[in-house]
């Protein structure tokens, strides 16, 4: 009875209630701050900052060997994380992911699963070590740079946080559930998000537009397309928004004139094998009719899934229909959810990288501190090894007589004022440092420690110095790991985004050879005088070439041929923006073109206008004529323009009235005038007919369309050229040889022919890179067949590779040519039948 009343006393009343509700809510926090939100400075959940410690603790770096991801799995157990293996391995494997992690933390060796949802292999199959740039969030760990705090079992110590020299948690995002509240922050490019947080360092007070000229929205992984900007504005301006992120489709025209679609990228996290059986039930519910068979070539070359439709069935709607009811568009919805100073708080952009930068000058002030303490700890010793070292003698002689090391160090301290750090360093002295260059070497060190005590005390002293150090630093990070973005931001029509905001200007266009093209103001240019060198038009590859040449704004749509028959177009601003001796960027970037599919004609193209034609002309003469509005459709996959035969591409294509005369040049300096009538208007697919019966070896190399005051330009490959009346190619049928407009014998063979005005300038390209620009009314006119005077001078066997004409600039005065110049005698312009 006793024993029942000491227990009743032990009892504590207590509400119920109120036990729930506290003990739930001490429940949630630990999950909340222990497990399910990254922290904002380095971006990592406990688990994923508890794997890659473990890993470094280990020496797992990238220059060494793989080890079982047991072990590792099994460390993290034993010493960080007791929540079972399951929940550590999982959190391993995703850190390995290429289609999960923008940039893996983790270099997996073995089957770590695959976007169709295949598990991984079991730990023991697999083997794993730190990535390269997972080498740089631990980068300084051991200088004091960040805290460390019992384990949970208080056997040993673990960081509370990464130093993380990048900005993780933008560049690889994160994703948590937690109790009442979740995370969801979409991945990053790294060079990007670099470099708007060094603007934010030079300009604390940017705003969020400044921020997105750098940061222009996520870079997921598997690439996909991310329609529109206002769901990233919202995001990065309240750390809430929803992002819509489409598959990268194509349709592409079969030639049996069937259509198909190919998907070569999905939105981020959708699994693959699951969207194609949810593809299946909808052909097999009938609630998308158009399809008739789905097939995955996906291979470690990318992925590549195939959609074919039917032949009466519209590729558009269909793929519209895949947009609505399948995951090949899916919306991600940000929430920038993370932990600052232990609470979970929904940042901004701004705000994010305010946090990370803070964070980032303190691992600099700590790691400062560390290094001095040491600077400052060595220069101490040194000093007492230079006193002994300057009285040896003394120092022997007091050792010799001393009957223990302890009663020597007593007596070096009454002698010459050193502490035990400084005596304990003399006794232990190598008989070797006594040597001459042994003080020398001393002395040096002595010197350069201070000098660094110095530097070190400035850079405590001056945050600009911590500031500038944290920028230098991501700086490096960024050369080292950035890369092109993945997921491109398409505009989506009703956004006040890229038309409104882009001026509608004059540019040129140019493309290389290797397709290369850039859009640059028509100004670069300036006005030469005739037969100069010219001007660097770019920075090449090795023998890289320009080709391609014209006028436009900025607002006009550009339609691309290719050497197989088809076209793409884009809008002139969508092309980047280079300087003058900027090479560009390659055009299969631009434009969905196969590996040996390149540009060969560029157009431009204000309107689809009704009563206009697009006039083709292949290399090997043939002519195809097609009503512009054929080409009035926005198909990424691009549309055929012409069918063509073997061993023939489409060289040249130029935009007519309904009514023009055609003026077709070859390579062997003949030359056919035509009217466009004589070719009737055919189908978009349509092979053609014969506009100049050539000679063997011989190709179309200009394609020009008249007009009434205007001139024939005709440009040598040795750079001579001239003017000729249009009346002096009298107008002939289609088909036919055509009249001499060269003598290639004497003269070399023919670049290209322009339809030209007087008051034009003349831009000529060689293939050696090099520019010139010159008015045309500085260039003689003369009859055709002659030779012309000289236009440009050529070194090292370069040739004249393709012309092309621009509005007149009155920017210089042009000097007239001297007139001991063989090059312009009059007898070179003499008409010769």
């Amino acid at each position: 009875m006793d024993d029942l009343e000491q227990q009743k006393q032990n009892i504590i009343p207590v509400d119920l209630e109120k036990e729930i509700r506290k003990s739930f809510l001490d429940y949630s926090m630990s999950v909340i701050v222990s497990r399910a939100l990254p922290d904002v400075r380095d971006g990592l959940k406990p688990v994923h900052r508890r794997i890659l410690y473990t890993m470094y603790e280990a020496g797992l770096t990238p220059d060494k060997a793989y080890k079982k991801c047991a072990a590792t799995v099994g460390d993290v157990l034993g010493k960080y994380h007791p929540h079972g293996d399951a929940s550590v391995y999982d959190a391993l494997v995703r850190l390995a992911q290429d289609f999960s992690m923008r940039y893996m933390l983790v270099d997996g060796h073995g089957n770590f699963g695959s976007v169709d949802g295949d598990p991984p292999a079991a730990y023991r199959y697999t083997e794993a070590r730190m990535s390269k740039v997972a080498v740089e969030m631990l980068q300084d760990i051991d200088k004091n740079t960040v805290d460390f705090c019992p384990n949970y079992d208080d056997s040993r110590k673990e960081p509370t946080v990464l130093p993380s020299h990048f900005p993780n948690l933008l560049v690889n995002g994160s994703t948590g559930i937690a109790v009442g509240m979740a995370t969801n922050i979409p991945p990053h490019n790294m060079g990007e998000v670099i470099d708007g947080m060094c603007a934010l360092i030079d300009d604390p007070e940017i705003e969020l537009e400044g921020l997105m000229q750098y940061i222009k929205g996520p870079d997921f992984p598997t690439s996909g397309i991310i329609m529109g900007r206002t769901g990233i504005r919202a995001a990065y301006a309240t750390g809430r928004g929803r992002i819509i992120v489409r598959a990268r489709a194509e349709i592409v025209e079969e030639k049996n004139n069937r259509f198909s679609i190919v998907v070569t990228e999905l939105p981020y996290q959708v699994n693959k094998a699951r969207l194609i059986e949810s593809i299946a039930d909808l052909v097999k519910d009938k609630r998308i009719e158009g399809i008739s068979n789905v097939e995955d070539h996906s291979d470690r070359n990318g992925m590549h899934m195939t959609i074919t439709i039917k032949r009466d069935a519209s590729p558009q709607i269909v793929l519209n229909q895949l947009y609505s009811f399948t995951q090949m568009q899916t919306t991600f919805g940000v929430n920038m959810l993370a932990i600052v100073n232990g609470e979970p708080k929904c940042l901004t952009l701004k705000q994010l990288l305010e946090e990370y930068i803070k964070f980032q000058k303190e691992v600099v002030i700590r790691r400062t501190k560390y290094e001095l303490e040491k600077a400052m700890a060595r220069a101490h010793i040194l000093e007492g090894l230079k006193i002994a070292v300057d009285n040896i003698d003394e120092i022997i002689s007091i050792i010799r007589s001393s009957k223990d090391r302890s009663t020597a160090r007593t007596r070096m301290t009454e002698r010459f004022g050193l502490d035990d750090i400084q005596t304990q360093a003399i006794v232990q002295m190598p008989l070797g440092a006594l040597t001459g260059l042994e003080r020398q070497k001393l002395e040096e060190e002595l010197s350069a420690i201070e000098v660094k005590v110095e530097d070190l005390k400035d850079i405590l002293a001056h945050d600009e110095r911590v500031s500038s150090i944290v920028k230098e630093e991501a700086l490096k990070i960024k050369q080292k790991y950035a890369d092109e973005r993945k997921t491109e931001i398409m505009a989506v029509s009703g956004e006040v985004d890229i038309e409104d905001l882009i001026p509608e200007e004059e540019c040129v266009l140019t493309m290389t050879q290797f397709g290369y093209v850039k859009r640059l103001a028509t100004d670069t240019y300036h006005i030469q005088n005739r037969g100069g060198r010219g001007i660097s038009g770019m920075t090449r590859r090795e023998e890289d070439v320009a080709t391609e040449m014209f006028v436009c704004g900025s607002h006009d749509y550009v339609l691309f041929f290719t050497n197989f028959g088809k076209v793409y177009r884009l809008k002139c601003y969508e092309i980047p923006e280079g300087s003058r001796t900027a090479k560009g960027v390659n055009i299969a970037n631009l434009l969905p073109i196969t590996q040996d599919e390149r540009v060969t004609s560029m157009i431009r193209v204000p309107s689809f206008d009704f009563g206009k034609y697009l006039c083709m002309v292949t290399k090997n003469g043939i002519i195809k004529r097609t009503e512009l509005s054929a080409f009035d459709t926005a198909r990424k996959g691009g549309l055929i323009a012409l069918t063509l035969e073997d061993g023939d591409e489409l060289s040249w294509v130029r935009l007519t009235d309904g009514d023009s005369d055609l003026l077709v040049g070859t390579y062997l300096g003949m030359a056919i005038r035509f009217n466009e009538n004589d070719v009737r208007p055919m189908g978009r697919t349509a092979r053609g007919v014969k506009a100049i019966n050539l000679k063997e070896s011989d190709y179309v190399i200009g394609m020009s369309t008249l007009r009434e005051g205007a001139y024939i330009l005709t440009v040598s490959e040795t750079g001579f050229g001239r003017l000729s009346p249009i009346d002096d190619y009298r107008l002939q049928t289609r088909g036919g040889k055509g009249l001499t407009n060269y003598h290639i014998d004497d003269y070399g063979c023919v670049a290209a022919i322009k339809t030209v005005d007087l008051h034009d300038d003349i831009i000529l390209i060689a293939s050696d890179g090099i520019i010139i620009r010159i008015p045309a009314e500085s260039i003689r006119i003369c009859a055709r067949p002659s030779k012309g005077v000289r236009l440009m001078r050529l070194i090292n066997e370069s040739k004249v590779v393709t012309i092309a004409r621009t509005a007149h600039e009155e920017d210089e005065e042009i000097d007239e040519l001297p007139q001991d110049d063989a090059d312009s005698s009059e007898e070179d312009c003499e008409k010769e039948e």
